[in-house]
């Protein structure tokens, strides 16, 4: 199932979901169909913890479901991910560490450009070592707009 709005800051946003009511995707800058298949109330839930998010709420997503598909390498940097506290960033190589593969920063860059649940799975807090954004498969002005949103409540500390 699938649902669009439109977030005045970032444009328009996609959610879609599996038949067990678990997000599947955030799909960023999407252009909406002329009409919009029936949605589930569990999606205007999203939507509306979203639209909190934006609006500058340190978010509670935890109550998401969430099945993201991919490799198990993939699914093991976007477990990590999750454990990046709101409002702070962690580097690439700090992702590979936590994962045991030390050397695979741009493995976990690659999994983060794959990450098909954005901002929820938040792999725009991950930075280059150096402090520089690095890449974000929403575009940099998108990530640079969601670190800024949640430094306005917390101060981002690069770890590593």
């Amino acid at each position: 199932m699938k649902h669009i709005y439109h977030q005045p800051t970032i444009g328009w946003i996609e959610l879609e979901s599996n038949e067990d009511h678990a997000l599947t995707g955030i799909e960023l800058g999407v252009a909406p169909a002329e009409t919009q298949a029936e949605t589930s109330l569990f999606l205007k839930s999203v939507e509306k913890s979203l639209r909190e998010y934006f609006a500058g709420t340190q978010p509670d997503f935890l109550w998401i479901p969430l099945a993201p598909e991919g490799t198990l390498f993939q699914q093991a940097v976007w477990q990590v991910l999750q454990q990046i506290p709101y409002g702070q960033t962690r580097s690439y190589q700090w992702v590979a560490q936590q994962i045991k593969n030390a050397k695979a920063s741009r493995a976990v860059g690659q999994a983060n450009g794959k990450n098909p649940i954005p901002i929820i799975i938040p792999c725009h807090r991950v930075i280059n070592f150096n402090g520089s954004l690095g890449g974000y498969s929403g575009g940099l002005p998108i990530k640079r707009h969601l670190l800024d949103l949640e430094s306005n409540l917390t101060v981002i500390r690069r770890s590593q």
